[in-house]
């Protein structure tokens, strides 16, 4: 038996957006989902029990900063990442792979892996398919990705093509690498750049492999939006209907809702807690900066319209003098309040698709977020 089950819901009759949930070893959570993003253990800023109470099913953790530090056995020693963190509801671990290519400045990439220099001290470092799933394998999240290459943008098409097809070649040895399939779902990355051809043929190749899920890479890196749904279009048909499909790296409102109309499943991004640390607030009604001079005497909620903790109990101009001041509270409420509007997004796009509205709605929160329809 696999390590998760897909259960299908119901598909909205106005789009492809599918409500769903997905079963774990540590729970299930509903899709479409958003994951917040604990990087090295932990959602900056926030507690497990916070978490809880913002609303997150299932958080992502990073391979490549844990295999850095602590290192991936004292998380094994400590019960793998369930117990080390004290969160027991599911985790999703990434391969590594986009950290090795985008934060290393010196790497090497060959057949059988990556040599690349660690951005905390600079020494040597070796990551290969096996050595990720075995990394992995001892964090023990619930689903796992295989090692792959995040092709730059914008990529030739050579370039993007020989890389799509190491991605294959690396998944498979990820497949064969896998000693705890019962325990943890590892899922194939569909990679090729923008070029449609490729994301086809990546696909067909991967479920050829037959993974419980499918993650969708190398994309929101630069790419305009029209570009990356336009990819999702032509991707997303090709994968299985009976098993998640995961949008990686998204996390901008307007992404979530148009990934969602396209079949996609599961999303993560550190934008909300980024953005949050440095003032930046999503609102019903658009982004804000509440470090900005004309809220130091706006005595509202960041948001009117939100009931989390946050906007229940503290002010633009309290929450901008903290971060006037440099106090972390500042910083911790900004997440906060981030992370509810995310996770509360992706409840009012679960209803929308039970309600067969997912397309007014998109056209009535972006009217009043302020996007371009």
């Amino acid at each position: 038996m696999p390590a998760i089950r897909y259960e299908l819901i119901k598909t909205c009759a106005q789009s492809g957006a599918r409500l769903g949930r997905v079963h774990t070893p540590h729970g299930t959570f509903e899709t479409p989902a958003f994951m917040p993003v604990g990087t090295q253990a932990t959602v900056k800023g926030m507690t497990p029990e916070e978490m809880k109470e913002v609303g997150a099913q299932i958080i992502l953790s990073n391979t490549y900063h844990l295999f850095l530090r602590p290192g991936h056995d004292i998380v094994r020693e400590a019960g793998g990442l369930h117990g080390f963190m004290h969160w027991d509801r599911p985790i999703l671990t990434d391969s590594g792979g986009f950290q090795v290519f985008s934060l290393s400045k010196l790497n090497k990439i060959k057949e059988d892996g990556v040599t690349f220099r660690s951005h905390i001290d600079g020494s040597k470092k070796f990551l290969s398919p096996e050595m990720s799933i075995e990394v992995q394998n001892a964090l023990g999240a619930d689903i796992i990705m295989s090692f792959d290459e995040c092709a730059p943008y914008p990529c030739e098409y050579n370039y993007a093509k020989r890389s799509m097809e190491m991605t294959t070649r690396w998944a498979k040895r990820c497949k064969a690498a896998h000693r705890r399939p019962d325990e943890q779902a590892l899922f194939g990355i569909v990679q090729g750049s923008t070029y449609k051809e490729l994301r086809i043929e990546s696909a067909k190749q991967l479920v050829d492999l037959d993974f419980p899920g499918y993650s969708i890479g190398g994309l929101s890196v630069g790419e305009p939006g029209a570009i990356m749904n336009d990819i999702l279009e032509h991707t997303v048909p090709h994968l299985p209907t009976d098993k998640p499909r995961y949008l990686m790296g998204v996390g901008s409102p307007d992404f979530l809702i148009d990934g969602a109309l396209r079949g996609v499943d599961m999303f993560d991004c550190v934008l909300p807690t980024r953005i949050g640390r440095n003032g930046t607030i999503f609102t019903a009604n658009g982004r804000i900066i509440v470090r900005d001079a004309k809220y130091a005497r706006d005595y509202t909620p960041m948001d009117p319209e939100c009931d989390c903790y946050v906007c229940r109990n503290y002010t633009r101009a309290y929450i901008r003098h903290l971060f006037k001041a440099g106090e972390l509270l500042g910083l911790r409420l900004a997440t906060w309040h981030n992370l509810h509007f995310l996770l509360e997004l992706m409840k009012r796009v679960r209803q929308a698709i039970a309600e067969d509205r997912l397309p007014q709605f998109r056209t009535e929160f972006f009217l009043k977020y302020g996007y371009t329809l």
